[in-house]
Parts: C-alpha cells; structure tokens; sequence
C-alpha cells in the first residue's frame, strides 16, 4: 500500500507546484494586462483563469493530506 501511496504524493505534489505556478503567472499577466490596457474585458478572463488554478492547487493539497493521513495511518 505504501508502495502505492507515496508516489501517488509525490504525484500530488508536483500537482499543486504546477497549478500554483499557472496561478501565480496567471496573476502576473492580470497585473501587466491591467496596467497596460486597463480593459476589464481581458483582466475578468484572467482573473477567473487565476481563480481555476488556484482552486485546482487547494483540491490538490486536499488530496495530498488525504494521503498523508492514511501513509500516517498504516504508519502505527
């Protein structure tokens, strides 16, 4: 089972650095987008695509815990 469940973490992990990378340049464009052209078109659509990988990185250290929890578990 152990076998199976730290790289299913290690999966997760490498999950929520990705989707927090995708958030944090999704945050960086809004700021340059807004600054340049001050359109509220462009920034809602990337506000709304920071706000997916924001909640995609909170679902996927949900797992991660998930996980950590039973590896912690089995551990006793």
């Amino acid at each position: 089972m152990v076998y199976i469940l730290v790289p299913a973490l290690i999966v997760l992990c490498i999950l929520v650095l990705v989707s927090l990378i995708r958030g944090i340049i999704a945050f960086l464009q809004t700021t340059k987008v807004d600054l340049e052209s001050g359109e509220a078109e462009t920034v809602t659509e990337m506000q709304l695509a920071q706000n997916k990988a924001m909640f995609a990185r909170i679902k996927y250290q949900a797992l991660a815990i998930v996980v950590v929890a039973i590896l912690l578990a089995i551990s006793r």
